[in-house]
């Protein structure tokens, strides 16, 4: 991983963190690591934040690497928190986190994992810039902000009194020349490029995918929870790029059955045709499964449920639900707006996974996907299902491998050790693929 590193002593330290990383130990932050290897922590600081070794090329060279091994059959697209007692890390700030579970104090990653059912591992990572850090979000006088992504801001937030009723939130109003000022001087003190700058998190996912891309690494399918499965313009930009994807979405997702036509309007004599239009408004997909019916539902068994620490070497059972599957045609502006112009105002059609568990009075989760009409009901939910290799990752890269141990300020520093960290984990994947009963080194 680090043979395009020019240097002997680089390559020696880009060692010496791993093995300080897969050794145990409660912290994985530079002190203690360094501790236990017996060396100086400055050295690990040094190697993190000033050295100029390439962290884009170890990335590369571990996503190559982990795709050639693992053979994955999806890549899963999902974001996790670092929670952060103070406000100088870089990009930390008030936001939610599902490690959480609320609005927390914390720094949010988006990353892309390849996976199978038998291995999983981390391909890129990306570090969410959150408003509050990119001065091209700051309002001006008229409320308008020169990010395009950027939400306008709201000038007077309220909170809940003790009744129940809205209030002015108190709060000392900061000058926007100030504001300007505290942020550059945070982006300045954590040395974020000036590139980097806010944008949603479906973005920075389609991002990764480029780089990857660029890379010669493809995804044979994706999916993503309904964070990302949610938004029309991330489903579409995987339309764009030829990637076929089963991601999770919200029961508000709007859409047209999937036998429904457009009709042409009459032409007035004045101005252009009319485009042809659905008579009848979309609905959402939580009415559209609740038209078929919990009687459409079948009992679907995905995989063997992972033996419980107890119960030795005995599977604990199947995973399974009842699940139906429906042809709908997504709709919505951001749907209309991917057509084409000259086209007939068909909206793209797709499936609907629906669970919906017999004792419940509605279902409890929606996937669409855009995988052939002939795809199985049991392959779709295998499929949508796959994502739970993404908690293993979470979980192994930071309870095992110290992923949210690092104490450090700067972006780059950020960066180089996740990067690392995504390292060791491939190294521990490789050995229980290849060699799962090798001896560890002192």
């Amino acid at each position: 991983m680090f043979a395009g590193l020019r240097r002997v002593d680089q390559r020696e330290t880009g060692v010496r963190y791993l093995r300080g990383l897969m050794l145990d130990g409660q912290r994985k932050s530079m002190q203690p690591m360094a501790a236990r290897l017996g060396v100086d922590h400055q050295q690990l600081q040094q190697f993190l934040t000033s050295s100029t070794w390439d962290v884009v090329g170890v990335r590369r060279r571990v996503a190559q690497t982990a795709v050639d091994l693992i053979a994955p059959t999806v890549w899963v697209v999902d974001d996790t928190g670092f929670p952060k007692d103070g406000p100088a890390s870089a990009c930390v700030a008030r936001q939610y986190s599902g490690t959480l579970g609320k609005v927390g104090n914390c720094q949010i990653a988006v990353s892309v994992h390849a996976a199978t059912d038998a291995a999983s591992a981390v391909l890129d990572w990306r570090l969410f810039v959150p408003e509050s850090w990119d001065e091209t979000c700051v309002p001006d006088e008229a409320g308008k902000v020169a990010n395009e992504h950027a939400k306008r801001l709201r000038r007077q937030p309220v909170t809940l009194d003790q009744a129940g009723k809205k209030k002015p939130h108190v709060r000392k109003e900061v000058p926007r020349e100030e504001q300007i000022a505290q942020i550059q001087h945070r982006r300045a003190a954590s040395k974020l490029p000036d590139d980097e700058r806010y944008r949603p998190k479906w973005m920075m996912a389609l991002e990764m995918i480029d780089e990857l891309a660029g890379w010669n690494l493809y995804p044979p399918l994706l999916t993503a929870d309904a964070g990302y499965g949610q938004v029309a313009e991330f489903r579409q930009g995987l339309t764009d790029r030829g990637i076929p994807y089963i991601v999770a979405t919200t029961s508000t997702t709007t859409a047209q059955p999937g036998d429904a036509a457009p009709v042409e309007a009459a032409y007035a004599g004045v101005g252009p045709y009319p485009t042809p239009r659905y008579p009848r408004p979309a609905h959402s997909i939580k009415d559209l499964a609740l038209q078929a019916g919990v009687d459409h539902t079948t009992l679907v068994h995905w995989r063997e449920r992972l033996p419980a620490t107890d119960s030795g070497d005995r599977p604990a059972g199947t995973l399974s639900g009842h699940f139906f599957a429906l042809r709908i045609r997504p709709a919505g502006r951001a749907v209309r707006e991917g057509l084409p112009h000259l086209g007939d105002g068909v909206l793209p059609d797709c499936w609907l996974l629906v669970q919906w568990p017999p004792d419940q009075d509605e279902p409890t989760d929606y996937w669409l996907s855009d995988l052939p009409t002939n795809t199985s009901l049991s392959e779709l939910v295998r499929l949508a299902k796959s994502r739970w290799r993404i908690e293993h990752d979470y979980r192994e890269l930071k309870t095992g491998l110290g992923l949210d141990h690092f104490e450090g300020r700067s972006w780059i520093g950020w960066h180089r050790h996740v990067t690392l960290t995504t390292t060791a984990q491939l190294f521990c994947t490789q050995l229980r693929l290849t060699n799962p009963k090798a001896p560890g080194q002192p």
